[in-house]
């Protein structure tokens, strides 16, 4: 089985947050990039299907050099080979097209992509991605076994959980669960010494559209004061979730 795991340059969740040039433009100055978090679930289940199955797991990120030393901790964590389309991520329908012709030109079985990156929040490119592609898909992700050419998914809905039969080739967006985050791991020194030697390729991007663009970024409004009230007064806790803040 050939596996191909998508991954996105994110920036920390403990990172400031800023932007620039009248709020049109993130600020990266100071912001620590790491591994999507839903993108590291499914590398560390590829990494399972690695060890348990003999499969080779490939790593794929679209972005400019900078994104390097995220997609070379992908790496180091296990993962045999990189791909970095040289290209700057503005659009879900955009980034989809370049991963599509990396599975094209690739022949993978599976392709692992998070549900939604954690800067954007688009949740597109991995419905997009199985479109193009014309291949099985299953979203919010939970689970995955794969036998053969045959795999069995489970999946997050509203209220529960569905499980799925499907077969390969298959997408998936997956998220927290389809790994726990104890499983989650963190390279080693052999690891990232091996990873030193493992390939990087870099591709440049094919022409495509770009549908959307960010016209402007606003923050959140900043939280207020806290009011304390004292463990037994009641009847003030009472009257100010009532009358101020308005939530009974």
């Amino acid at each position: 089985m050939k596996i191909l795991v998508c991954i996105s340059n994110v920036p920390d969740t403990t990172s400031k947050i800023n932007f620039t040039e009248g709020d049109t433009k993130f600020d990266t100055n100071g912001v620590q990039f790491v591994i999507n978090p839903n993108d590291e679930f499914g590398l560390t289940r590829a990494m399972w299907f690695k060890e348990k199955q003999g499969a080779a797991v490939h790593v794929v990120t679209v972005g400019g050099a900078q994104t390097e030393p995220t997609i070379r901790k992908a790496l180091a964590i296990g993962a045999d080979e990189a791909i970095r389309i040289n290209a700057e991520p503005t659009d879900g329908s955009f980034v989809a097209r370049q991963l599509a012709e990396v599975v094209k030109n690739g022949g993978y079985d599976l392709v692992i992509a998070g549900r939604e990156s954690i800067d954007y929040n688009g949740g597109m490119v991995p419905g997009i991605l199985a479109t193009l592609l014309d291949m099985n898909f299953v979203n919010t992700c939970i689970g995955l076994e794969v036998d053969g050419n045959n795999a069995t998914a489970m999946r997050e809905i509203d209220g529960g959980k569905e499980k799925i039969s499907t077969s390969l080739p298959l997408v998936i967006g997956g998220q927290k669960g389809l790994v726990e985050e104890s499983d989650l791991r963190i390279p080693n020194m052999r690891g990232i010494m091996m990873a030193r030697k493992k390939a990087l390729n870099v591709v440049e991007p094919v022409d495509a559209p770009k549908p959307t663009q960010d016209q402007k970024f606003e923050k959140p409004a900043a939280k207020g004061p806290v009011k304390l009230v004292d463990a037994s007064n009641v009847e003030e806790l009472v009257e100010l979730l009532h009358n101020e803040a308005k939530v009974i």
